[in-house]
């Protein structure tokens, strides 16, 4: 899309004014605010039918897999997810593209006055992420959409989006992350996102640790909500490696769907996509859906950042994995789908992750690792994370490079060699900021 300077000036003066709130990061657990927020605006989230996506790994990909099916099907779209790779407008999707710079203007002209009567009626400020919520909602409502597709920003039960009354709530799997708010066991971080679970929902429950769902399924069981689980009521019947990604059959509630060809990576794709189907089926009702849809919604799917290949020779592969189920996935999949001689991986993690877990899950299948740190404030810097890489892989195997754009430089520069037939891989990994500029860098970089 091509914007004009002086839209995009007035969009980066939006995302200026939103910055200066209450940053993402910090929470005050609760939905008081937004709840407020919505009412004085007339509560445009009730206006259209929602699908909501929680859980801790999968929900982006899975809610733009939900997003993807349904245009299929002949449907008008909102997509809300979080957080962003390169622009804030990611965020907030109409018919699977990023919200027109126009329309997002005009959204915040809209609604931005009463940000800050809401500012002054609580004792905490609306925050970014409320602020983006609340902006989403309006969009949706203004375009107007049939469906909106919502993705859960943390937990579940005081989260901004937690304000939709979903049709289908789909729980993708549990982990550890985000423990300063959401608890230190899997139970309590699953009670925490089981707040999504409505009175009489309908509830798509991806496959769990035995501790969270139970705990899933006890909250089910009290507000009467109807759970399908994977594996159990859906599956992912076969599976088969392609080139470029996966062809797949769906077990699904009503039918099975085959020859299913997903554009992704990795055997935990192809479990999104079978919760992502379930999903829409269920929001559907009764009938099965249309085989043909399905296979063009999977086949138009993309996911930007995650287990991404953005260059060919050397292969360039980005993936946000920022906690160890998630360098574990990643793991899995570059072992099991692609066949480098060697790998280097361009780490970078925020400094409130489990940067130990996540490099122990990449070492087995690393080469070696260059440490770097991303521009956000909230990095962890390179030394202390090659202290942390040094102690895993053994200081030979470590480089560090801060500066995150010479990192991605010298790990090209050591994949190209001329007289060598080893073919090398390059992954970038550690956090979304991480991966969300290297994107930007080498979609430069290559372009020249």
């Amino acid at each position: 899309m091509i914007i004009s300077p002086d839209d995009q000036e007035r969009v980066d003066a939006i995302e200026k004014a939103l910055l200066a709130r209450w940053p993402e990061t910090r929470i005050a657990p609760s939905t008081e605010r937004i709840a407020a927020l919505v009412d004085i605006l007339g509560s445009p989230q009730l206006t259209y039918p929602t699908i909501h996506v929680g859980g801790t790994n999968g929900k982006t990909t899975t809610t733009r897999m939900i997003d993807s099916l349904l245009f299929a099907h002949g449907l008008r779209t909102g997509r809300f997810t979080s957080p962003h790779l390169e622009t804030y407008r990611e965020r907030i999707a109409i018919n699977g593209e990023p919200i027109d710079p126009k329309e997002l203007i005009f959204t915040f002209n809209d609604i931005a006055a009463y940000f800050d009567l809401m500012d002054s009626k609580f004792e905490n400020p609306i925050s970014f992420f409320e602020a983006v919520t609340a902006l989403a909602f309006a969009a949706f409502a203004e375009h107007p959409v049939d469906v909106a597709v919502i993705e859960v920003g943390m937990g579940g039960e005081w989260d901004a989006t937690n304000v939709i009354d979903a049709d289908v709530s789909v729980i993708m799997p549990i982990g550890f992350d985000h423990m300063e708010y959401l608890g230190n066991s899997l139970q309590e971080i699953a009670a925490t996102k089981a707040g999504i679970i409505k009175e009489g929902g309908f509830i798509v429950l991806a496959a769990q640790e035995p501790e969270a769902a139970k705990e899933l399924i006890k909250k089910a069981a009290e507000v009467g909500a109807d759970v399908v689980r994977e594996g159990i009521e859906y599956s992912v019947s076969s599976r088969a490696v392609a080139v470029g990604g996966q062809l797949l059959t769906i077990t699904g509630l009503h039918e099975t769907y085959d020859e299913i060809f997903l554009p992704l990576h990795g055997r935990h794709q192809a479990a999104n996509a079978a919760s992502a189907l379930v999903a829409v089926e269920a929001f559907f009702g009764d009938q099965p859906l249309d085989i043909e849809a399905v296979r063009a919604g999977f086949a138009a799917v993309t996911s930007p950042g995650r287990c991404e290949v953005v260059h060919r020779d050397p292969t360039v592969i980005l993936d946000a994995a920022h906690n160890p189920h998630g360098a574990k996935a990643l793991a899995e999949t570059l072992r099991n789908e692609f066949n480098f001689d060697e790998i280097v991986a361009v780490v970078g993690v925020f400094g409130d992750k489990d940067a130990d877990g996540i490099l122990r899950e990449l070492e087995p299948i690393v080469d070696h690792v260059i440490v770097t740190q991303s521009a956000s404030p909230r990095a962890m810097s390179s030394s202390e994370l090659e202290k942390i890489a040094s102690s895993i892989f053994g200081s030979d195997r470590v480089f560090e490079v801060s500066d995150l754009p010479q990192a991605l430089d010298r790990a090209v520069t050591d994949a190209i060699r001329p007289l060598s037939e080893d073919t090398i891989g390059i992954i970038v990994t550690g956090s979304v900021v991480t991966v969300g500029e290297a994107r930007t860098y080498l979609r430069m970089k290559f372009s020249k």
